[in-house]
């Protein structure tokens, strides 16, 4: 009688409940785009200083959020490509928010404070999709 030697995920290791974990950080990350979005908007009702830049920093982080939430359920439904654009985006776009955060002047400090701890929401989102574990639930075809 042969044996079939197989190696089961557990739960906490499935490529769904990992990507589902990127989700929530992603999700966070949305949430703190939301919140500055709201402050801006309010501050913008109550006359203070509201520039155009800080406008369109806002509405893009948001979108990124979104989008970047659409891509990690498209992944979670086994999308490599999906998959593949998760893990460019949760690199790239803290070090872009943060380096563009760096600009003296550019900002208010409290939108540059909101901005990098919503950058920083994404960092082990990024963690996790480019590990080998995850990697390896989404192979390269041959």
């Amino acid at each position: 009688m042969a044996t079939t030697n197989h190696t089961t995920a557990t739960r906490h290791d499935h490529p769904r409940t990992r990507l589902g974990k990127v989700q929530k950080f992603v999700l966070a990350y949305g949430a703190l785009a939301v919140v500055v979005l709201i402050a801006v908007v309010l501050l913008s009702i109550a006359g203070k200083e509201v520039t155009s830049f800080m406008w369109g920093r806002t509405g893009g982080v948001l979108a990124s959020a979104v989008a970047t939430y659409w891509l990690t359920v498209l992944a979670a439904r086994g999308s490599r490509s999906a998959f593949l654009r998760v893990r460019v985006i949760s690199v790239v776009v803290p070090i872009a928010i943060i380096a563009i955060d760096l600009i003296p002047g550019a900002l208010p400090p409290w939108f540059i404070a909101l901005q990098i701890a919503g950058a920083l929401t994404l960092a082990p989102a990024a963690f996790i999709v480019n590990g080998s574990g995850l990697r390896a639930a989404f192979p390269k075809p041959r």
